[in-house]
Order: C-alpha cells, then structure tokens, then sequence
C-alpha cells in the first residue's frame, strides 16, 4: 500500500519510491503537498487512482514528475499548463483516454505566457493515445526527448515538430501516422534517436532529410512505405549504431553509403526490394555486428565458407532470398540462424566445422540440401534450442547422438526423406515442447521413452510407416495439445485413457491407420478439443452420445494455435494440419484456429444419427461418410450455425431432408448422395446453391435439383392448370355479360322512359336543344375575339 505518512510531511519536496510493487489508491492528499519538487512512483504497476485529479494546480513548484508503468486513468487535465517549472514527464504505460489535442487547453488557459517553456522530456509511450499530433508541440522549444510512441495516433506529422532545434530523441513507433517526412527533419542537428518506425508513412527520402544529422546513432524506420532516393556517391553525415530500415524501398541495388557507416551493431535491411548480390566489402563492416537481418530480398549468389564475429552476434537472418550453394562450414559467434526459404544445397557442413557452441536456433528448412544428417550432430550443437530442417532433401536415419543436445525444445524434421526407427535418445531432450518428424518415411513402433517428453505440446508423427498401438506411456504426455499420427499403420483400439491424460488436447488426428474397435465414451472429456479425425479405421458400433459433451466445440472460440512455439529471436513453429474437407485436403496454417471438425468417415460405424452432435454450435467441417449409419437427419441439425461442410454420403439414412438446412447461411459444401432419403428436396434458402451431386443415389428423392419430379408435385400442377382454366372461363363469362347488360341497359331505359311520358319526352330534347345553341353561340364568341388580335 501506499505510504500514507508522507502526507503529514507538508514541507516534502522529493518522493522516490519507484518499482517497490506498491498497490491500491494513490491517496489524493499527495496532490496538496505544495513544496513537491520531484515524485517518482514509476513502475509499481498496480498503483491506482486518477490523472486528472493528481495533476492539479498545487504542484506549483513540481520539476521532476514520473507516474509511469501504473494503472492510473482518466485523460490530463487542463491545468496541466501550471506546471511552468515541470522539467520532465513521464506518463507511459497507464490508460490515457483521450487525444493529445486536450492537453493544449491547459496551455491556452494557462496564466503563464509560456507555459511548459522548461520542459525537456515528455514521456506519454503506451498510454492509449488517440487522434491527432497536435502543432503546439511546436512550442516546447527546450524540449530534448519525446516519446509518443505505442499509441494509436493517426493523421500526418505536424511541420512544427521540425523546428524544436533541441530535440535529440524523438519516437513515434507504433501508430497509426501518415503522410511524409518534411526534408526539414534534416536541420534537427541534435538529433540522436530517430523512431518512426511501424506507422503509414511514405514517400521519398532524400540526402536532405539527413543533411545536418551527423550526431544520429539511432535511426529506425522500419515499418513503413518509404523510399530512399540518394545519388550513388552519397556519404551520410552520420555513424549509426543501430539501423533499421526493414520494409523501405532500398533496392535494386545494394546500398553501396552503408559502406561509411563503421559503428554498426544493428542492421536490417529486411524486405527492402534489394536483388543483387551481397558485395564483398559488405563482410568488413559486418564483424562488429549484434544483430543482422537481410531477409526477404532477392538477394542472390553464395555466402562466404566462413561466418566469423569477433563479438558474440545475437542473430542472423538471411532468409527468404535467392542464395545457392553450399552452407558456409564454419560459423562462430551467432546465437541466432535463419538461412531458411533459400536454394542451399549439398550436406550439412558439420563434419568440417568446429563446436558451435554458441548456436541457440539454427534454421535451415525449406532448401535443396541433401545427404544424412551429421551422426555427430549432438557433439557440433550441444546448446540448441530449436533445430528445423523442414522440407529438403535430406536421407538416412536419424542418429542417436540427438539425444545429447538435451537443451532442445523444439525439432522440425519433417517433409525429408529419413528412414529407420525414432531413437529412442529424443527421450533425453526432456524439455523439448515441439517434435514434428511427419512427412518421412520413418518405420518401427513409436518408442515408449517418447512418453518422458512431459513437457511436449505438439507431436507430429504423420505421413510415416510406424506399426504397432499406441504407447501406454503416453498417459504422461498431460501438456499435449496436438497429436497428429495420421497415415500410418499403427492398430488396436484407441485407448480410452487419452480423454483423461490429454486434458489440453486441442487436435487429435489418427486418420488412415488400422485402429478397431468402439469409439471410447471418454472422448467427450476433452474440453479443449477443436478437431477430432479418426477417419479411414477400422472403427465399429455406435457414434458416443457423449460426444455432445466437447465443450471447444460448442461455442465461436479461437486459439491460437498457429504459433504454439515463439521465442524473443524471432523464430517460431507455425502449426500445419491437413484437412479433409469439401472433398479435397486443404493444409491450414496461420488459420488453424478457425478450424472445428469432427470427421469420422470411412470406418464401420453404425446406429442412428447421433443428435447430440447439433448441439456443437461452433463446428465447421462435420463429415460421417462411409459409414453404416441409419435412422434420420433431426431437424435441429440447424443449430449448427457455423457449418462450411456436411458429408453424410453412403450411408443408409432415410426419411426426409428437414427443410430446417436451408437456414444453414454459411454451408458451401453438401453431400447426401448414396442413401435412402426419400421426398421432395427443401430448394429453399442455402439449399438452392447445391446442385444434383449433393442428392444422386438416394431413389425417393425428387424435385429440384434433381430430374425425377414429385409426384403431388405433378398433381398440384394440373389441379393448378385446371382451376386456372374453370377460373379463366368464368371470369371471362362474366365480364362480356357485364359489357352487354351496361350497353343494353344504357340504350333501352332512356328510351322506354321517354315513351311512357310525352312531357318528358319534349323536355328532354327541348334541354338538348338548348346546350347545342349555347356551344354554337361560345364558338361564334371565341372566333371574333381572335380575329381581332390578328388585325
């Protein structure tokens, strides 16, 4: 808790007691100690109270005020202007509601002429800033740093930012800015820190908007839709430390000004549209190197035999460009290893190298590489944490000597040609979370000392020749979240103990093997569970009710799956899975998370429909084909709101099609063929978009889209026809009777009044007579009036 007593100490004028895990309410009294000059309750975290309340006008002689990294709210007040002796401000890392636009009114309302002229650090990063960058910042002429980096400020960069000629750090990482750079930035000569990175800027950049910076180390402006545009002799007036320039337009060529730059110990030219070669004068520069990232480019030719730093190099990544030929053989100083996405080819070059003892991740998938993997492999990378060889060309076995790089959490082996037997030594990697050996041609039982790994998430043992059940041992495995022992030969039941063991599991996929037997009714205590293909068995008896139980999959919830393993390096395992669905086998990566499926196709399975499953309200892909199942499709199949596909062909379904189906809006794939349906199809809604396919083989099905017409379908178009023709006929009938009556009746009932009545008779023409001369006499009237304007 806060200190209370402090507030009994009128005469304080310094506070300090920063990053001591303080909790609760910052008392408000602390606002009324008027002699304050310097406060830091920065990184407590869990301190809380409100901005506009703290930052009253009592602080009349406050110069030094640090409340970062807390939970203080609300937006800054307008008597934020006051503070006419403030010094430094940090307010980062709190909830800020709000634009910068407010704090302007504290200035204008301010009774000092120049309000905040002493300030020469403002901190406001990470505080969920909103609109505009506002030109009065302009005015803080003796302002040194600032840093309004993280929030979510929108709009161009104000012209004023460019005339604070004290500046010497400015960041606005992180948000939302537009527009382009004024080449007045050039005349900012203080400047050491530039961080525009990560915004919607564009434009051109030219040697002027360098012009007198020769006193920038930092210089970050990634992110971005800039474009270099510098004369090919062009020299920097500067020596940056740190470079990053990831995502502007630097290319073709390779920047040949880099060559000036000696004091580099960051450089990212990362997806900068370079596409020639690395020049040699490049590796001169480079020894000095922390971090050295030239990743998507289409840079080309090979690297150098030897990659050797003089100082401990965080990491390397050359990855996703054109580089060919052999993997340099001797590689000192790097932690970090991405050659992945290249055409590499040869072996892996171990065998001429030395220890490298300091290699944490090596990335080399996605290359042409060739030969065995180095039997000697745990001696040459005893420190690895993450090894990836996937998809090349790369044969034999896997050696033994695996199992000596214990500090491994992470080995990606998969899409190769290896052979053999897993070793058992994996079982030594004891922290290993991810191990994917798919995709080879591996053969043998899974070892039982698999089932030690217990802190293993992701296990990939698809596309492989292993035979035998599933260890027992496996019981340990409690962190898995995906199993994938598809396309095998492995047989037996599938044990009932894996909806105990696997609480976390999120995918199990043991499609294509030989397992037998009933479905286990613990299934259903897999709550996590977002995918279930057991498709391709042998599997018998009836479809568990309890599977209406997978909680994951009765609600729209997402995990983010894609990415199971991360690390602060920039390397990760993305999640694969193949899916069956919509009749083909879509591969999902990135959108892992979106898929719910349950498919138990192809197996022996039998009973009725299972009911239950309607209530799995998030389930996407839903496919029962091939099957024994009989009994009717419930009309609360529409509760399956979510559904993309539904295969229930060659079955011995019957009865009718609920008309409910056509409510399903988001089903694009349908399949009822092959069974005993009968009826008239429900063409209405979504059901309109599938054609004859999605209902052939089922004989009593008719109507559209089908040939076959319904019988009461035939009937009601005659019966239509026929009460169309009565109807017409009668209607016809009627209205020429009507027609003659009203003609007949017009001519004969005058007539035979008139006949009754001769005073009648003489009236009525005498009325006659008279309207004929009075429209004889208008006419004669008209025609002399407009005689008379013509003459």
């Amino acid at each position: 808790m806060f200190p209370e007593w402090f507030l009994n100490v009128s005469s304080l004028g310094s506070i300090d007691i920063s990053h001591n895990q303080l909790h609760g309410r910052i008392p408000l009294g602390l606002s009324e100690l008027p002699n304050l000059q310097y406060i830091d309750l920065s990184g407590n975290g869990n301190l809380q109270g409100s901005i506009s309340q703290l930052l009253r006008k009592s602080w009349k002689k406050i110069e030094f005020l640090n409340l970062a990294e807390n939970d203080l709210h609300g937006p800054i007040p307008s008597s934020f202007g006051n503070f006419c002796n403030l010094k430094y401000l940090d307010l980062g890392g709190n909830y800020l509601n709000g634009s910068l636009p407010e704090i302007i009114k504290g200035i204008e309302t301010s009774s000092s002429k120049s309000p905040l002229l002493n300030l020469t650090e403002l901190y406001l990063d990470d505080s969920q800033l909103m609109g505009k960058l506002p030109n009065w910042l302009g005015e803080l002429k003796n302002l040194r740093s600032l840093d309004l980096s993280w929030n979510k400020l929108e709009g161009p960069i104000p012209a004023s930012l460019w005339t604070l000629q004290h500046l010497e750090s400015l960041s606005i990482r992180m948000n939302e800015l537009n527009g382009s750079l004024l080449d007045s930035i050039g005349q900012l000569s203080e400047l050491q820190e530039l961080d525009v990175g990560s915004n919607q800027l564009s434009g051109s950049l030219s040697e002027q908007h360098f012009w007198k910076l020769s006193k920038l180390e930092f210089l970050y402006m990634d992110s971005n839709s800039f474009r270099l545009n510098v004369s090919p002799n062009w020299v920097p007036p500067f020596q940056v430390e740190y470079l990053d320039m990831g995502s502007c337009h630097l290319g073709p060529s390779f920047p040949v000004w880099l060559q000036s730059q000696k004091n580099l110990q960051y450089l990212d030219f990362s997806n900068a549209s370079i596409s020639s070669r690395i020049p040699n004068w490049f590796w001169n520069i480079s020894f000095n190197l922390q971090y050295l990232s030239l990743s998507h480019n289409q840079l080309q030719g090979q690297l150098p035999n030897s990659l050797n730093f003089s100082f401990l190099l965080v990491g390397i990544d050359f990855s996703s460009n054109l580089f060919e030929g052999p993997i340099p053989f001797s590689i000192k100083g790097v932690r970090f290893l991405d050659l992945s996405h290249n055409k590499f080819s040869g072996p892996i070059p171990l065998s001429r190298g030395e220890s490298l003892l300091d290699l944490r991740y090596l990335l080399l998938s996605h290359n042409q590489i060739t030969g065995p993997i180095p039997s000697n492999i745990g001696e040459f990378l005893p420190s690895l944490y993450f090894l990836s060889l996937l998809s090349n060309r790369i044969t034999g076995t896997i050696p033994d000597s695996i199992g000596h790089i214990t500090s491994l959490e992470v080995i990606d082996f998969s899409r190769n040609n290896l052979t053999g037997s897993i070793p058992f030594t994996i079982n030594n990697c004891s922290g290993l979370i991810v191990l994917d050996l798919g995709n080879n041609n591996l053969s043998g039982m899974i070892p039982k000392s698999l089932g030690r790994l217990q802190l293993l998430q992701s296990l990939h043992l698809n596309d492989n020749k292993l035979l035998g059940e599933l260890p027992s041992s496996f019981q340990n495995l409690s962190s898995l979240e995906l199993l994938d022992l598809s396309y095998n030969e492995l047989s037996g039941k599938v044990p009932s103990w894996i909806g105990t063991a696997f609480i976390n599991l999120v995918i199990l996929n043991l499609r294509s093997n030989a397992f037998f037997g009933r479905l286990p009714d613990r299934l259903s205590n897999l709550s996590s569970l977002h995918v279930l293909d057991l498709a391709q068995n042998n599997l018998t008896g009836k479809i568990p009710a309890t599977l209406v139980e997978l909680k994951a999959m009765a609600q729209e919830r997402n995990m983010d799956m894609y990415s199971l393993y991360h690390n602060g390096n920039g390397s990760q395992y993305e999640e694969r899975l193949i899916v069956i669905t919509k009749g083909q086998s879509l591969e999902y990566t990135r959108t892992l998370s979106l898929v719910v499926s349950i498919d138990l196709s192809d197996n022996n399975l039998s009973g009725e429909f299972p009911e239950g499953i309607t209530k799995l309200s998030g389930l996407v892909f839903l496919n029962l084909s091939m099957n024994h199942i009989i009994g009717k499709i419930p009309g609360s199949i529409s509760m399956l709101c979510q559904l993309s596909s539904l295969d229930l062909s060659s079955n011995k379904l019957s009865g009718t099609i609920p008309s409910s189906m056509s409510s399903l809006t988001f089903l694009g794939y349908l399949n009822l063929s092959n069974n005993n349906f009968s009826g008239k199809i429900p063409f209405a809604g979504q059901m309109t978009t599938f054609t004859e396919l999605a209902f052939t083989g089922n004989p009593n099905l008719c109507g559209t889209p089908l040939v076959t017409k319904c019988q009461d379908e035939d009937l009601d178009k005659r019966q239509s026809v026929l009460e169309d023709k009565i109807d017409g006929g009668y209607i016809d009938q009627w209205f020429y009777l009507s027609i003659g009556l009203g003609f007949a009746l017009g001519i004969l009932v005058p007539y035979f009044v008139l006949a009754i009545r001769r005073s009648w008779c003489d009236a009525y023409f005498d009325f006659v007579d008279k309207i004929v001369k009075w429209l004889l006499f208008k006419r004669r009237v008209t025609y002399a009036k407009n005689h008379a304007r013509r003459q």
